[in-house]
């Protein structure tokens, strides 16, 4: 039973989910010539999509079944989570057999941990309401879990539409890397000589 005072959480979480499906059917329809070609990038690519998608779904499901009266939100959990974590399976066993390790599959498969750490407890804590319908613990659990799947979702549209990268390891090891830190810049002026007029 979703407790009354969670009902607008839902009602909010359902619209805007709802709305970022059709932006992300927007961007993928945008980058459809990308994710059509057989190269690891755009496997990368697709397995964002997804991940996305997947994560959107979880989000819309649940607060959808939330709003409808009666013992829906533990069983919808359970259900879209083993649907996700099924996904999740597939997802990892690509990037396994594409058998290149580098900094863009390592975040993709976190990424990919996170979401299914998230799928995980969603369906221990929807298994937890449909056994016992007044654990208002595992509804609010539930609740904040919806958050999460909009959170990776979002991320994973943004790396699907190319979007700059701030992260701050890039940012750091640019500042390392930038002119005058231990480089030899062309325009400096060399010792003992004055620079030029």
């Amino acid at each position: 039973m979703v407790p009354a005072d969670i009902h607008d959480f839902f009602l909010t979480t359902g619209s805007a989910a709802g709305a970022l499906i059709g932006l992300l059917f927007v961007a993928i329809s945008v980058s459809a010539e990308r994710l059509s070609r057989e190269e690891t990038e755009s496997m990368l690519l697709r397995i964002r999509a997804r991940a996305a998608l997947i994560a959107f779904t979880n989000a819309l499901s649940v607060s959808m079944f939330a709003l409808i009266p009666g013992e829906k939100i533990g069983w919808t959990a359970v259900i879209v989570a083993i649907v996700g974590l099924t996904f999740l399976v597939a997802a990892i066993l690509s990037l396994i057999r594409l058998h290149e390790v580098h900094w863009g599959t390592v975040r993709d498969g976190l990424f990919l941990l996170g979401l299914t750490a998230t799928f995980v407890i969603q369906l221990i804590e929807g298994a937890a309401v449909v056994t016992e319908p007044a654990n208002s613990g595992a509804v609010n659990t539930i609740a904040i879990l919806v958050v999460v799947c909009f959170l990776i979702g979002i991320a994973r549209a943004w790396e699907l539409i190319g979007g700059p990268s701030m992260g701050i390891t890039r940012e750091v090891a640019a500042l390392a890397h930038r002119p005058g830190h231990g480089e030899h810049r062309a325009d400096a002026p060399e010792e003992g000589r004055p620079p030029p007029a």
